[in-house]
């Protein structure tokens, strides 16, 4: 066994970063066995050196954070500060002075990802970042290594626990969004501002390095449709329910039929109740797999959180450094297969529109027209009214959502049509 001990700097000290300090700890001699050499902690950079850290070293402690990257002697960097800026320049520093990078930030990956692995690429350094995605779930190594040899048609998900607790509350108890959001807020789930949350921002980083990686082509956040949840209304779980579906968040990322490219998105869609992501409760994570060869997987776990996020961070150490113990890195970057990513209106799916509508003969076969004209095949219609009003909620067969939006912007138009209560996508049949 190598005596010398592998040195690690920590980047940020925060819920993830001060456990990861705590398990490399506490598990020290399991990690020793487990790499082939002790593991030291040789520097922590933070913001505010004078709170104290349990655990960790006084002398640890620095804010400078450029200096420790610098060093030399350091062999693996763990950045979980999060961000794009100082963290981009931290880890292409840290790859041109001699370490590899175990990253939990979404954020950067999905925006800069395609320049880091050259920057890792060209000083022959790893980048790994299970954590970036799902917490603890195993899930980026399965897809870029279990599934190397398979063809992966689709990915999708619940990526998002904050998201999902609020959904899952809306459709357990009846609460409003706001009733919601506000539990998730007092029990730690959402931030004091959730809005890269409830809109969707989080799980579209993450949908974008999923995307990327099953497709073996450059995806950045830009490609990614989003859509956030903060319209979802309890009326739209009524409906749902009616259908036998429930309300999820998904990030869906999926191949087209003839294979020449792929789409991305994020958005909230209806989803039967058979399905398995239908029963994940809660702040649980999930994605859904689809293959040629695997067929249908499902990964499932805390999607977040310090402990869960510690491991996958520290799942990520183990590998870099039995790597650089024996002078090799894992894998990179697979882009060879450079398929565009289509706009949004070229996804096919099904819809569910409710329409508040006067309640007088002749509405429906207006509606129905409608439809007809932008190519739009209507499954079921149900109609109730009272006084003057009524609403009509209309489900489709599969349509692109080109022709949906234009669909949409025609019944607006209608004298009859008082207003497009909600429109959701059906997913997963």
């Amino acid at each position: 066994m190598r005596t010398r001990p592998l040195k690690v700097a920590l980047l940020g000290c925060g819920v993830v970063g001060s456990e990861v300090a705590r398990i490399m700890t506490t598990h020290a001699d399991d990690l020793t066995a487990r790499i082939g050499a002790p593991v030291e902690l040789a520097g922590v950079a933070v913001r505010r050196p004078d709170r104290v850290r349990e655990g960790i070293a006084p002398e640890l402690v620095t804010t400078d954070a450029t200096a420790l990257v610098k060093r030399g002697d350091i062999d693996v960097v763990v950045e979980v500060i999060g961000g794009i800026e100082p963290a981009r320049t931290l880890i292409t520093t840290a790859f041109e002075h001699g370490a590899s990078v175990v990253s939990a930030n979404k954020a950067l990956l999905a925006q800069d990802g395609a320049a880091l692995h050259a920057a890792a690429d060209e000083h022959d350094k790893d980048l790994y970042y299970e954590a970036a995605v799902a917490g603890a779930i195993p899930l980026i190594r399965p897809l870029r290594e279990s599934l190397a040899g398979d063809k992966i048609n689709r990915v999708m998900g619940i990526v998002n626990g904050t998201t999902n607790f609020i959904l899952d509350k809306m459709d357990s108890t009846g609460a409003g969004y706001q009733e919601a959001l506000d539990e998730a807020t007092a029990l730690g789930y959402a931030e004091a501002d959730p809005t890269a949350d409830v809109e969707g921002f989080d799980a579209a980083a993450k949908a974008a390095i999923l995307a990327g990686i099953a497709f073996h082509t450059r995806v950045r956040l830009d490609d990614v449709y989003r859509e956030g949840m903060t319209e979802v209304t309890a009326s739209d779980f009524a409906s749902a329910k009616e259908m036998g579906c429930t309300i999820k968040l998904l990030a869906i990322c999926e191949r087209a039929a003839d294979g020449g490219s792929v789409t991305a998105r994020v958005h909230p869609a209806m989803i039967p109740l058979s399905h398995p992501l239908a029963s994940v409760r809660g702040a649980y994570n999930a994605v859904f797999v689809e293959s040629d060869a695997a067929g249908q997987l499902m990964f499932y776990g805390p999607g977040a959180g310090g402990s869960p996020t510690a491991s996958a961070v520290l799942g990520d150490l183990v590998a870099v450094c039995r790597n650089r113990i024996g002078g090799a890195t894992g894998p990179g970057e697979s882009a060879y297969a450079a398929l565009p990513v289509s706009p949004m209106g070229d996804v096919v799916t099904r819809y569910h529109i409710s329409l508040d509508v006067a309640d007088k003969p002749g509405v429906l076969a207006q509606v129905a027209t409608v439809f007809a004209e932008h190519g739009v095949s209507i499954d079921t219609v149900r109609q109730s009214g009272k006084d003057g009003e009524a609403s009509l909620v209309v489900v489709t067969h599969r349509a692109s959502d080109a022709a949906l939006t234009g669909t949409v912007e025609a019944l607006r138009k209608l004298d009859t049509v008082r207003g497009v209560a909600s429109i959701m996508r059906v997913e997963g049949e």
